[in-house]
């Protein structure tokens, strides 16, 4: 038993892409041809081919050629230089934040010690020597 395999006619593929289609944009209310086009599927491809590879071209040129290429992840719009400026303010943003909070929290200790609103007290006894008169 032999299996065949159909192969498309390349003739006929060719005779598709290079016959010939008239577009007529007519008035509707007159019936008047207003524009008339004589085109291939062929054409019609490279048309569309061609409006696609340019659409791509002007976005690229758009990304590399502006400063939108900064606001876009991944593209090499940030250096080395500006990922350790940002670290380092980072960095030294988070100790602020560190340090105002202890700031915060020392200040707010010392206002309840000013008003007399210690809820822990220091329970550890002094023993304070009493000094002994001298004789006169």
């Amino acid at each position: 038993m032999h299996t065949y395999m159909l192969m498309p006619d390349v003739n006929s593929t060719l005779k598709r892409l290079r016959s010939h289609y008239k577009l007529v944009i007519m008035n509707e209310d007159t019936f008047e041809e207003v524009v008339k086009f004589k085109l291939t599927r062929m054409s019609v491809y490279v048309f569309f081919s061609s409006i696609f590879i340019l659409m791509i071209g002007l976005t690229s040129a758009l990304i590399v050629f502006t400063p939108l290429k900064y606001y876009l992840p991944g593209t090499g719009g940030s250096n080395v230089k500006q990922v350790r400026e940002y670290r380092a303010l980072k960095i030294r943003t988070d100790s602020m934040e560190q340090a105002l909070k202890f700031q915060d929290n020392y200040l707010k200790n010392i206002q309840k010690v000013l008003a007399g609103k210690i809820t822990k007290l220091d329970t550890n006894t002094i023993d304070i020597p009493k000094l002994e008169k001298l004789p006169e």
